[in-house]
Parts: C-alpha cells; structure tokens; sequence
C-alpha cells in the first residue's frame, strides 16, 4: 500500500478506539468511495478479531443494478468477507422525490440487516467532498445550525451506530487509492445526471473555487457548525431537565420557564419533544416549527408531525395528534403506536386502540386524573369491538396498566446522543 493509502487507513482506523466491535458492517454500493471503504477496513483490521461484513442495497431503479450488486458481492466475497444483496421490494411510490424514498428504505434495509447480523457500527462512505456538496444544498434553503453542520461523522439509527469514517478525505483520494492498488469500481452514470439536485451542486463547486467556497472550505463550515450545534444541545439538556416532565405519554413544558427561554432554544427543545413523541426520526420543516413554538408561547395550539401542541396554564403540552393514531391498533399483549406496552390481566383477548372522545365518555372519572382531554385521547385503552373494556390511564384501569417502551431517561439521553 502507498504511504497515502496507509495514511488513511490509519486514520480510518483511529476511529474506533482500542478496543473495536467484533463485528463491523459497511454498506458497499460498487461504486470509488464504498469500494475503497471496503478494501481499507480489510487492510486496517487485518490480524485482529474484528469480522467485516458487507451489504449492497439493490435499489432496483436501473435494469443493471442487480448486475452490479452480483458484481460487488464477487467483490466482497473475493476478499473472503461475507456479503449480502438487500432488495428494495416495495420500490417507490408514484408520487414524491424518489432520490429521498430510496434514502429511507436504504438506510431501514441497511440497519436492519446491521440489527440481523448483530452488527453495532455500520460504516458509510460519505467523503468531504459529499460534506461539502451537503453543505452548499442547504446553504441554498437558508438552513440553520443543524443544516450547515452538514452530514454527521457518527450518529445512531434504528439502535445501529452509523460511522462515516472517511467524511475528512477527499473523493479523488479514494480513487487515487483504488488505481494504485489496482482495484475496480463501478461508476453510476446517474452521478452525472444534472436532474439531480446534488449532481447539479457538484458541478457548481467546480465554479465557485475561485471564490475560495472550495471543498475544504465548506468541510470546515460543516465542522464548526457542528461545535455549534453541540454547544446547543447542551443547552437544550439542561433546559430540558428543568422545565420537562412526563404525564400520561405526554411531554409538559412550565409555561413561564418556557416563554423565556432563548428563541433557538425553545426551538430545539419543542421539535426534540415532537421527535420523541411521533418516532419520527425526521424533524419537521424549520418555519413550521418556529411558527408551533410561537403558539405555544402565545397560549394557542397547533398541530406538527402527527403531534397535537397546546398551551394550558398547567405548562405547554407535546402528545400524539388523534388523526395520527386513531386507526392504530394491537393485540392486547403487543406494542401500540410504536410507544405503549399495556398489561392487560384478566383482559387479554382485548385489543389496543385509542381512547378516543368516544371512550372518554364510558371514562366518568377521567378529570379527576387532571389531564387535558386531548392527551387521554390518544393514550392506550383495551377494546372489545365497540365496547371499552379498560382504560389504564383514565381512572378506569380495572386491573390493568400501560407503561412507555422508552423511559424518560431515554428521552434526556437522546438530546446529547443524535
């Protein structure tokens, strides 16, 4: 190996400490950057007691996929690591940027076969050059903090750490790296085709170096605005374990704390609060946001990502939008919305839906729980057809209870580890 290549590889493996898992999966698509991911984690963790193991999402958008992800699996496999072809079956919708649904199923397939295989740290092969082009796409929609800390180095999903180790080299580099030791890789003729909008910005970094905007200079942007973001989130912690507590599935703000508290703050902690609420790992659109957390500084209301916010004078109050889950349902002893585990007792042919307006009137003690109506409307109730049967959280229990699958901890947690 060059002295370049090895350089790499050391930085490469720099990033996993002394004591690295047993396993470590990379996502290989064929193409320079995941191909050189490959073969530099085979060098650099060669004569240790780590297993690598390979996956290639076959997308199935391009009649030659399918060739493509046999011919990477050869690939793999040559190396002596074992190798696997996720398949997209559902393909896109009809509607809706379909570069943006091959993402999300290609990172479900991905952890998922990472969560099969016991695999605790999956490596991407984002480089600086993706870092930049990340940086430049979301400097064009005035992005915040969060957008301009452009793609983060490490991150969890789906209970798989996500590690892009390479986000600090180059493109060239890799390929660099490929010719000299002889390696081929495939190349997507879609990377050239300006409909998209990252092939577009990519062409348009090639203009703008003269203006010094070059590759390094929005990778460095990319990393101080990553500083930034984790000086916030700090503060969005601290504020949290201040002003938040949980009633019923629903997260509370004190009202007065949270009016005064810094704008980009309040911010955070809200569309933290709505995340963890929804399970949507997406967070929603920065005006929308910004407009729900003024309501609810106002007194008013306003629904977001399937989460109902709602001033009252007992603090600001984050739960689950009715229309979000009133057709979610689950056997009596399974998981409901994703968020509920309920203990059924002598119940268990029952079946888990919302409480709804139409329980809360079989539910005479339900104010005596001081709870807003619309928070024991979407908590967990046990239904025989149209008959209620119990509602564990509307002081009609009867024996059974209902607990988060996610602890409050967890939440407090997830604010200094996404």
């Amino acid at each position: 190996m060059t002295r370049a290549g090895s350089d790499i590889a050391a930085l490469l493996r720099s990033q996993f400490g002394a004591s690295p898992p047993p396993r470590v999966g990379v996502a290989v698509s064929g193409g320079g950057d995941s191909l050189a991911l490959l073969h530099l984690l085979k060098s650099c963790f060669d004569g240790e007691p780590v297993e690598i193991l390979a996956a290639t999402v076959d997308h199935g958008l391009r009649k030659e996929s399918a060739e493509e992800a046999k011919w990477t699996a050869e690939v793999a496999r040559g190396l002596g690591l074992r190798h696997e072809v996720l398949i997209w079956e559902d393909g896109p919708e009809e509607t809706g940027n379909l570069q943006e649904q091959a993402r999300h199923a290609r990172y479900s397939l991905l952890t998922n076969w990472a969560r099969r295989n016991g695999i605790p740290i999956l490596t991407l092969g984002h480089t600086a050059d993706d870092q930049a082009e990340t940086v430049l796409m979301r400097l064009s929609r005035a992005g915040g903090v969060n957008g301009l800390a452009g793609i983060p180095q490490r991150r969890t999903l789906n209970g798989v750490t996500l590690l892009r180790p390479l986000l600090e080299v180059r493109r060239e580099a890799l390929r660099s790296y490929l010719r000299d030791e002889g390696h081929d890789w495939i190349d997507d003729p879609s990377n050239d085709d300006s409909r998209f909008e990252r092939v577009r910005f990519r062409k348009a970094l090639e203009n703008l170096a003269e203006l010094g905007i070059t590759v390094p200079a929005l990778a460095t942007v990319a990393q101080n605005m990553s500083k930034a973001r984790k000086a916030l989130d700090w503060h969005v912690f601290l504020a949290a374990r201040d002003i938040a507590r949980f009633e019923a599935g629903a997260m509370v703000f004190d009202l007065r704390k949270f009016r005064t508290l810094p704008d980009e703050i309040a911010h955070r902690l809200l569309q933290q609060a709505i995340q963890w609420i929804s399970g949507n790992p997406y967070p929603a659109r920065r005006l929308p946001m910004i407009e729900a957390a003024e309501q609810a500084r106002r007194g008013g209301s306003a629904t977001l990502s399937g989460c109902r916010i709602m001033s009252r004078k007992c603090g600001v109050w984050v739960c689950r939008e009715f229309a979000a889950v009133e057709h979610s349902s689950a056997p009596s002893g399974g998981i409901w919305d994703g968020r509920w585990r309920v203990f059924a007792g002598e119940f268990g042919q029952s079946e888990l839906r919302p409480l709804g307006a139409e329980g809360m009137k079989q539910c005479p003690e339900w104010r005596s729980q001081n709870l807003p109506g619309p928070v024991l409307e979407v908590t967990p109730a046990l239904w025989q057809g149209g008959k209620l049967i119990a509602a564990p959280l509307a002081g009609y229990a009867k024996g059974t209870t209902a607990e988060l699958v996610n602890s409050e901890e967890e939440f407090f947690a997830s604010l200094l580890s996404h």
